[in-house]
């Protein structure tokens, strides 16, 4: 039994369908070998599936590969909008944004397609990863704009470069990390952009005395 139906019988959910598992398993291995690395051969072990399996659901390594780097982008997206939606200042949804949980050293999942040539060369497997970097740098500009609209921010910060910065931060503080083995250098890199940020909220008006 393999990972991912080592998972649904743990869980006690019904096994994944073939075509899932194929899905599920290029997702891991593209995150874990790039593009390059990831064989078909290596797919098909990872998601306990034949040969003709994967051809009947897929013309081929490219297809399942955007059908998984698809997903990949939309899980990410999802769990952005959570944080992004949550109640709050602007600065303390981009805060919950840039301090929530991640597998550092493993890289973002997106990002590392972008280094491998085959992926940036070809327009379909390049489509997704620029629809989720626009997308994320939009909404966080909206949420900074929101928070110039009440007050919480001043209104000399631009949002579209400061949420420029932020996905700059996170993919530079990724490349750091794992080039050190070390998370530090992704923490101190969000944390110094939080500092920053915080440098543009503004006081909240104090309120009124009481009159006797």
């Amino acid at each position: 039994m393999n990972s991912t139906q080592d998972s649904a019988a743990a869980a006690g959910t019904p096994p994944a369908s073939t075509q899932e598992r194929l899905v599920v398993s290029t997702q891991e291995l593209l995150w874990e070998r790039g593009y390059v690395g990831t064989s078909p051969k290596a797919i098909l072990q990872r998601a306990g599936v034949g040969q003709g399996s994967m051809y009947h659901h897929f013309a081929g390594k490219s297809d399942l590969a955007l059908a998984a780097i698809r997903r990949t982008a939309e899980d990410m997206r999802t769990a952005a909008e959570e944080i992004l939606t949550a109640p709050g200042t602007a600065y303390d949804r981009v805060a919950a944004y840039l301090l929530r949980e991640r597998q550092v050293l493993r890289g973002c999942p997106i990002g590392r397609m972008t280094q491998d040539r085959d992926v940036v060369q070809d327009p379909d497997l390049r489509a997704p990863l620029d629809a989720m970097f626009g997308w994320l740098q939009h909404r966080i500009s909206e949420v900074l704009a929101e928070g110039q609209r009440r007050g919480e921010l001043s209104a000399a910060l631009d949002p579209a470069a400061t949420a420029a910065s932020v996905a700059a931060v996170v993919q530079g503080g990724y490349v750091l990390a794992r080039a050190a083995e070390d998370a530090a250098p992704f923490d101190a890199a969000v944390h110094g952009l939080l500092a920053l940020l915080a440098a543009q909220t503004t006081p909240p008006p104090a309120s009124e005395p009481r009159t006797p």
